[in-house]
């Protein structure tokens, strides 16, 4: 499976019968799914569909998904209530004896409320079902466009990661070569710090210096924890290699790095050493960071 990246981005567009109509997706990072319909009046039936299908193809990522419509209507009807014509017209013959005036005007007629009806066409029913299933096939092929997006983001996503744990590799196996880590280095270390100790009393404790030489030599290597980052670049790898939703299991991977290469970072008391340990930090935040993008 090909690894996808939790942001993308997708608008498609269709009509049907009298409307027009236009989806837009966007997904962000997230820890877990979540999908935030916006919908116009009277089209909440297109949600069920939405979701069913968006929880079927991603897995992680918070997308956010709009549906504005705009229905073409037919033209108006204009007609003459006939009824409040005859009525105007009865009340202007009674007060033409009485008031002198002159007589009302069309336009004077046809100003009055009530006399001029404006009749809106009637939504279709059958026409509006067309069209909200039409919908609901469209907010399908454009979130095949919003994952093929996310799954072209993913495939840089692995290709970086792949990058990172390549330098991971290579600032371990200098670690691993560093002359500070030499037997020689390690005995004239450790021959230095036995040698603190017997300074400070001429009847040290030989229990006591037994532990403290042990203690001096499990913090004097390194080999534990270079050997645990070897084994999770497997690891890692092989997660990007089989794909899918993989995001949380290197986001965890990722932690392990970090709390090996602090460890490395502790230990060290070489400067060369400690140097590779804050390059190494650096680049396994880098990984980090990436990681935070994939499904």
């Amino acid at each position: 499976m090909a690894l996808a990246s939790m942001t993308g981005f997708a608008r498609g567009r269709g009509a049907s019968g009298p409307y027009t109509f236009e989806w837009e997706l966007r997904s962000v990072n997230a820890k877990g799914f979540d999908l935030r319909l916006r919908l116009p009046q009277g089209w909440e039936e297109v949600e069920a569909h939405a979701r069913k299908c968006a929880t079927v193809v991603l897995s992680r990522g918070t997308v956010y998904a709009g549906l504005n419509v705009k229905r073409v209507h037919a033209a108006a009807t204009v007609r003459i209530n006939e009824d409040v014509l005859a009525a105007v017209l009865r009340i202007a013959a009674e007060l033409a004896g009485r008031v002198d005036a002159v007589a009302p005007s069309i336009d004077g007629l046809l100003s009055i409320k009530g006399v001029v009806d404006v009749v809106e066409p009637e939504n279709d029913e059958v026409e509006d079902r067309a069209a909200r299933a039409a919908a609901m096939l469209l907010f399908e092929s454009t979130l095949r466009e919003l994952a093929e997006m996310r799954a072209r983001e993913g495939e840089m996503l692995g290709r970086i990661l792949n990058q990172r744990m390549d330098e991971i590799e290579r600032l371990a196996l200098e670690a691993e070569n560093c002359p500070g880590r030499s037997p020689a280095a390690i005995r004239a270390r450790f021959a230095d710090q036995i040698a603190a100790l017997m300074e400070q009393s001429d009847r040290f404790d030989p229990d006591r210096l037994n532990q403290e030489a042990l203690v001096i030599a499990t913090r004097t290597d390194i080999r534990e924890e270079l050997d645990r980052i070897i084994a999770h670049l497997a690891q890692g790898r092989e997660l990007i290699g089989k794909g899918g939703a993989i995001g949380r299991k290197l986001d965890f991977l990722a932690q392990e790095f970090h709390r090996e290469v602090n460890t490395c970072c502790s230990k060290s008391n070489d400067i060369e050493l400690t140097n590779i340990g804050l390059a190494l930090k650096t680049v396994v935040e880098q990984f980090r960071e990436q990681v935070q993008n994939l499904e």
